[in-house]
Parts: structure tokens; C-alpha cells; sequence
């Protein structure tokens, strides 16, 4: 009865005023504070887009697939790109132990390999990877919409692995604009389109995952990295901004990682590009040192307190360096004024110097700054070459030491006769457990230099049992370090 006296009351309008101006009232509130989180999503809809559509057909057409063939010995080529990790050894030093204990037959193969590009002009200049056209005999474009050319190598940089190559056509071609990569933020969203695995035009969207990567391909390393998807094949294409443009040159991925792929800024590309286009090869300054960063044992061992600063660990004579009394084991603290930190940001700097330029150099050396006025010369590549060296075996601390092969010394810039190479370490011995690694090259020991077998024997002897030594070595891709042992 109650139920229904309450159910008549609605129906008569005494209940359901005051409901309907409730419930008028409530969804006037829900509009009213509806509108700044339709704003807010709209915002996030701009950063995060529902779709790549427009992105992906707008930019596609300037992206092709290239072809290269060419002839050899040995055994199929695989992109160095693809096959090692940041932390690996360098394939070269790999390469020389495998040759020398225990090589392989090398036969005659045709090779055949896929990559991508993307065209930057009316003119069919296509940027693309080193790696992707080094050594080929035929290089073959194909576009989105199925046109073919034959293309020719305009120029190659291998030190940054960019290269140009050019294409003829009578009817307009379709091109893609480079874009600022300074500007991006990470967690931004990009495009990359390529050819993984053969697979044309393929799309993959991902974020700036982290900027100024290093992973050991080269001495200007400075690697956009992104989660978006990165196979063989897309080495060469295009990473592209929300705004259309090009903020990036896919490169490299780590072999058996996912989500981590590495991208050249294309600011860094960009003077290179033109320097490909106008003279087909790049020039850069060249001071004529090895350097380092300095680690926190290297900054005990030179007794340097604050972080600044780069170790010079080799100059070469005759080089501007030399020249100019640079010496080795300084620490170069400034470059005309501007501060040293990294030795990847003073690579830099004396690359971006014009050749025949002079810069004022600071260095510490012994406690003491010191000012020089170097002018830098071409920097000139060398290949290396091959020659077997006798092995010598010193059993002290469990590791077996040899000469420096010439093709070694060649790689990490030393003379023929500086240093000792590890070529085995015992297991659970003393160098073993202080992390003595095959491959490393000692160059002193307690502050004497080692510039052979026989002086490395010397200094040895010198120690007596329970005494410290110090052994500064080289590590491939790691730089200078410095490992404690006692004897």
C-alpha cells in the first residue's frame, strides 16, 4: 500500500518535479565540466593520433626500395648493423683471432642485398645508408608506384654510414622534406617506413625512446633511439615527425632486441648530405689524437678531481697535435673557449672545424694548464691490412700475452710496437678473477710502458711477491682502464 501511495504521488507530479529539476540540475553540472576534459582529450589525441593514415600516404611515394649486388669472396655479407650489440667487441678484432686460430675457407659468392631511402629532391638524390650500397657493382631503385632505375653512388661517408645515390628520371618524383631532430622530445611520436625483410612500404609508428645514444658503430655516434619497429631492410629509411618531416635516418637495431632501434638525427646528416652532393665525400678537421673518457679509475690514476675533461691517449706524429707539443696523457679541458665533457662531444667539435682552421686548445698535463694553437689538417681514413705475428706466451697471473699484430695496432691507432695483446686467459686465475679479457692490450704497467713482449716480461720482474701492479690497458670498444692485481 505505501509502495503504491509513493508510485501515485509520482504519477500526479508531486514526486516528479522535484526529480526531472534534480536530474536537470546533475546533467547540467556533467555538461558544464564536460567540456575542459573534452579539451584535455583532444589535447591527447594531437600527441598520441588515432591514426597514421595521412602521415603514411603522404610520405610513402618519396620512400623506395633499394637493391645492391655485389661480388666477393668469403661468405654471405650481414650488416654489421644487425648483428652486435652496443656492449659487443668490435667484428674486426673478432674477425683477426677467428683468421688466425682457426679461420674458415673463403669462396666465391654473389651477394644481394635490400635496404631503403628516401628521395630529397626533384633532382633524384635518395639519402640512404653506407651499408646498404658500400661496395656494390649495381644498385637498384624501385618506387611506391612501381618505376625502376638504376641508380649510381653520388658519395659515402662510412664514418657516420650515410651515403647519397642519385636516379634519372623524365617525370616528377615525388620527395620528402628534412625536418629539425634538435627539436624532438622523448616520449614524441614517429613514423619509420621501410622495407624490413624485403617487405615493401611497410609502416610501423613508435616514441623517441632516448636521444644521444652511443653504441660503438662509429666515432660520431649520437643515435635517436625508438621503440617504433626496425628489421633489416628499413636501414636507410625515413623517421618521421608528426609534422611530416624527416627527423631521422634509420640505421641500426641490437640483434635480438625488441623495441630498440637506432636512427642518425638528421641534423647530424644534413651538412653531410650537402657535403655528399656537392664534392662526393666529406672532409672533416683532424686533430690527431686518440682520446677517452675519463673513468672514475683513469681520474684516480691522473689524479683529477671534478669530471671535466678528455684523456689524449695516442698522438700521432707529424699529425697537428704532434705539431703543436699536445702530448700524450694530457687531458684537453677546452676547444676555443668552450668546455670538453665527452670524448664524443670533442669529436665532434674538431670535425665540424674547416680543414686549415686553427683552434686554441687547454689542456692539463701534470697538474698544470696548458694553451695551444693547433691548426687542423684533412682527416684521412686508412684500411687495414692483414699479417700473422708469432705468438708469445707469458704465464704470469695466468694470461698469455703476444706482440701487437700490425693489423691490431692499425685498428686502435697504435704503432706496431706499443703494447702487449692478450690472447688467453686461464680460467679462475689471478687475471681471470681482476677481469683480464682476451683482447686487451696492455700498454703500461705501475706508469713504465710496455712496448713489446720482452719489456712486459721486465716490468713484471721488477715486482715482488705481495706487491700491487697496476696494468693501464686498452679494451676494443670500451677505451682505457686501468685493473689492479697482486702478485
Amino acid at each position: 500500500m505505501k509502495s503504491r501511495k509513493i508510485f501515485n504521488r509520482f504519477l500526479t507530479g508531486k514526486i516528479a518535479v522535484p526529480l526531472i529539476i534534480l536530474m536537470v540540475g546533475f546533467f547540467s553540472i556533467s555538461t558544464l565540466y564536460s567540456v575542459p576534459v573534452s579539451q584535455a582529450a583532444s589535447k591527447d589525441l594531437r600527441a598520441a593520433p588515432e591514426s597514421f593514415t595521412d602521415l603514411a600516404e603522404k610520405n610513402s611515394p618519396a620512400v623506395v626500395n633499394i637493391r645492391a649486388e655485389r661480388n666477393g669472396k668469403g661468405g654471405p655479407r650481414v650488416h654489421r648493423q644487425f648483428r652486435r650489440g652496443p656492449s659487443q667487441k668490435d667484428d674486426q678484432l673478432n674477425d683477426f683471432f677467428e683468421k688466425f686460430f682457426g679461420g674458415r675457407p673463403q669462396k666465391e659468392f654473389k651477394q644481394r642485398s635490400l635496404g631503403s631511402g628516401f628521395i630529397i629532391d626533384e633532382d633524384g638524390y635518395i639519402v640512404t645508408n653506407n651499408h646498404v650500397v658500400q661496395g656494390a657493382d649495381k644498385i637498384k631503385v624501385i618506387l611506391k608506384d612501381g618505376r625502376e632505375f638504376d641508380a649510381e653512388i653520388k658519395g659515402r661517408d662510412p664514418n657516420t654510414d650515410l651515403a647519397l645515390v642519385k636516379i634519372e628520371s623524365d617525370k616528377d618524383l615525388p620527395i620528402i622534406a628534412l625536418g629539425n631532430s634538435d627539436t624532438l622530445k622523448i616520449g614524441e611520436w614517429v613514423l619509420a617506413i621501410g622495407n624490413p625483410f624485403g617487405l615493401e612500404h611497410t609502416v610501423t609508428a613508435g616514441i623517441i625512446s632516448a636521444k644521444g645514444r652511443v653504441i660503438g658503430s662509429g666515432p660520431y655516434d649520437d643515435f635517436i633511439q625508438t621503440d617504433a619497429s626496425i628489421n633489416p631492410g628499413n636501414s636507410g629509411g625515413p623517421l618521421i615527425s608528426m609534422e611530416g618531416k624527416v627527423v631521422g635516418i634509420n640505421t641500426a637495431i641490437i640483434a635480438g632486441g625488441t623495441g630498440i632501434g637506432f636512427a642518425i638525427p638528421v641534423n647530424l646528416a644534413r651538412g653531410i648530405i650537402t657535403q655528399l652532393k656537392t664534392k662526393g665525400e666529406v672532409t672533416r678537421g683532424w686533430l690527431g689524437v686518440g682520446i677517452q673518457n675519463l673513468t672514475k679509475e683513469l681520474k684516480e690514476y691522473y689524479g683529477i678531481k671534478d669530471g671535466e675533461g678528455v684523456l689524449v691517449t695516442q698522438v700521432f706524429p707529424d699529425d697537428p697535435a704532434a705539431k703543436a707539443g699536445i702530448e700524450p696523457n694530457d687531458i684537453i679541458l677546452e676547444i676555443n673557449g668552450r668546455k670538453v665533457e665527452t670524448s664524443r662531444e670533442l669529436s665532434r667539435m674538431i670535425a665540424e672545424t674547416s680543414v686549415g682552421q686553427k683552434v686554441d686548445i687547454v689542456v692539463l698535463r701534470k697538474g698544470s694548464k696548458k694553451q695551444f694553437n693547433v691548426q687542423l689538417s684533412k682527416r684521412e681514413d686508412t684500411e687495414m691490412t692483414s699479417r700473422n705475428d708469432e705468438i708469445r706466451k707469458q704465464n704470469e697471473f695466468g694470461i698469455a700475452v703476444s706482440n701487437v699484430p700490425p693489423e691490431v695496432a692499425r685498428q686502435f691507432n697504435l704503432k706496431d710496437t706499443e703494447g702487449v695483446v692478450v690472447v688467453g686467459v686461464e680460467p679462475d686465475s689471478k687475471g681471470e678473477k681482476a677481469g683480464i679479457l682476451t683482447g686487451d692490450i696492455i700498454k703500461e704497467i705501475n706508469h713504465e710502458d710496455v712496448d713489446n713482449v720482452d719489456e712486459y716480461s721486465k716490468e713484471i720482474g721488477k715486482i715482488k711477491s705481495g706487491e700491487t701492479i697496476y696494468m693501464y690497458i686498452l679494451r676494443p670498444n670500451r677505451g682505457f682502464m686501468v685493473i689492479k692485481l697482486i702478485k
